[in-house]
């Protein structure tokens, strides 16, 4: 696995070079991935209006920003994304505004399609479900944990029509960006930043014993 990690992040793009991508595509009327359609297009133009507004609107708690100043480990967020999902939308521009909280961390993000094998090592529920946030070690690239591709909120509320209705209908798709605009981003820096803390309690830990033994 670490050398599909490894490759994914030597093509990595930054959070403002995968806007810039994304934007590129479109004007040539184009979406990312290796599948192109009239319906992924527009939803790639959509959420490039979405993430436009979020960009702006999107504010970090000043518990979570506390808390985000406060790491000492050095990480990478490596997300992997395409620009025609809704869900990434939603919560890319949440995870640009954590990590300018703290030099120590690093948002990378990569296409699923350009990816398969590292996505295949990050499948929810065995599907290529995206986002999917892998946090690494900055050091040597460990994997630390792993989040997505929703936060739970959303999450339950499409288990619960997969269940209902057997697939995620439109008025599912509908009611889940109902539910993100209410919650404003807070689910997702709270999950996130809990995973971070997870990492700093178990990894920056360890690091720190194993420096004053030597």
């Amino acid at each position: 696995m670490k050398k599909h990690i490894d490759k994914g992040l030597e093509n990595s793009y930054s959070y403002a070079e995968y806007r810039s991508h994304v934007s590129d595509l479109l004007s040539k009327g184009l979406s990312t991935g290796d599948t192109q359609s009239e319906d992924l297009t527009n939803y790639s133009s959509l959420n490039d209006v979405r993430m436009k507004r979020l960009d702006k609107t999107i504010k970090i708690t000043p518990e979570v920003i506390e808390k985000l100043k406060g790491l000492k480990c050095n990480y990478t967020l490596l997300v992997i994304s395409e620009g025609w999902c809704g869900d990434a939308a939603q919560i890319m521009p949440v995870m640009d505004k954590m990590v300018s909280e703290n030099e120590n961390l690093n948002l990378r993000i990569v296409l699923r399609d350009d990816n398969s094998e590292l996505m295949d090592g990050f499948l929810t529920n065995g599907g290529r479900a995206i986002p999917k946030l892998i946090l690494l070690d900055a050091a040597d690239n460990t994997v630390l944990g792993d989040w997505g591709p929703r936060p739970t909120g959303g999450a339950q509320l499409i288990k619960d029509a997969k269940e209902k209705f057997g697939v995620v209908n439109e008025d599912a798709k509908t009611a889940l960006q109902k539910w993100y605009l209410k919650d404003k981003g807070l689910s997702t820096m709270q999950e996130i930043m809990a995973l971070l803390e997870k990492a700093e309690r178990e990894q920056c830990a360890a690091k720190a014993a194993m420096a004053a033994q030597s």
